[in-house]
């Protein structure tokens, strides 16, 4: 395994629709374990196949419940309620944004092998599977955002008063 190398925002590769994974072979699962690998070296909760440069339909996300997943190929095919919170990505460090996600997705996928699967994942794991999904067609979270920032500063209506 290796640690792959992040592209960050500003690279054209950020906004194109990646291609469908077809081979699965010892190739995929070798960049899977190595966006796995970089997706927690650089403590991150996801990591799409543009954001090491690979134009392929594929992502690493968690750990959620103690598990890593691999979406290979993943659509969401179900999508309900709302949630509205703030995301950052490995691909714009420092900065933070809200963003509005579903509140629940089914995500259909398929595994390193190619075995297809479902997952339904709520609240936070959402979140970070949209976000991810979102990677894969060339939509990066800050066009989606509003108050960017950094965490640091924080809007007003975040300040504890007992800090002050």
């Amino acid at each position: 395994m290796a640690l792959r190398h992040i592209v960050y925002e500003g690279d054209e590769i950020l906004t194109k629709k990646c291609r469908k994974v077809e081979n699965f072979d010892r190739k995929l699962a070798e960049l899977l374990k190595d966006m796995k690998e970089t997706m927690i070296h650089f403590q991150g909760i996801g990591l799409a196949g543009p954001q090491v440069g690979m134009l392929r339909r594929l992502c690493v996300v968690g750990p959620f419940e103690d598990r890593y997943y691999e979406l290979v190929n993943p659509e969401i095919i179900k999508a309900e309620g709302e949630q509205e919170g703030y995301e950052g990505c490995l691909s714009v460090p420092g900065y933070i944004g809200c963003v509005k996600r579903p509140q629940s997705i089914v995500v259909r996928a398929q595994d390193r092998k190619g075995e297809e699967f479902e997952y339904t994942f709520e609240g936070f794991p959402a979140v970070a599977v949209c976000h991810e999904i979102d990677h894969l067609d060339g939509i990066m979270y800050t066009t989606k955002a509003v108050d960017i920032h950094r965490p640091e500063d924080r809007p007003d209506e975040f300040t504890n008063s007992e800090e002050e």
